[in-house]
């Protein structure tokens, strides 16, 4: 009999995410996000019972640059999504994925037990790097 390899959502996460202020603009998000290589803004609480909140590209293309809307003049707390589902690291990934799936998700941020995100988990590391080899 053979032992599993249990792989954890902490294992495959990755930090190509940024932290910002509900108040930046799109404008200035969109040049943080290009400059930091990074695939989700994630948008800090205001206080402690307050909850995160993500912006991810497709949520811009669809509230700024379908609509024809001024990058300048919004700031992501408008098109944001919030509160998010995040995920704990010691989640194994079969379970992260199933969560996925139930509650329709394509990223999800990564939050430790003092409620910081440590990470950002998307289908992509799931598939190519949860899977056993």
């Amino acid at each position: 009999m053979s032992a599993t390899h249990i792989i954890r959502v902490s294992d495959i996460m990755h930090n190509h995410f940024c932290l910002v202020d509900g108040f930046t603009t799109v404008s200035d998000a969109t040049h943080l996000m290009r400059q930091e290589k990074a695939r989700a803004l994630l948008i800090r609480k205001r206080h402690d019972d307050d909850e995160y909140g993500i912006v991810l590209p497709s949520d811009i293309a669809k509230a700024v640059l379908a609509t024809g809307r001024s990058s300048q003049r919004i700031n992501v707390y408008e098109i944001m999504s919030k509160p998010v589902i995040g995920v704990r690291p010691d989640m194994q990934v079969r379970y992260c994925a199933r969560l996925f799936e139930q509650f329709g998700l394509a990223v999800a941020p990564v939050i430790d037990s003092a409620q910081q995100v440590i990470g950002l988990i998307d289908y992509d590391h799931l598939v190519l790097q949860g899977l056993d080899p």
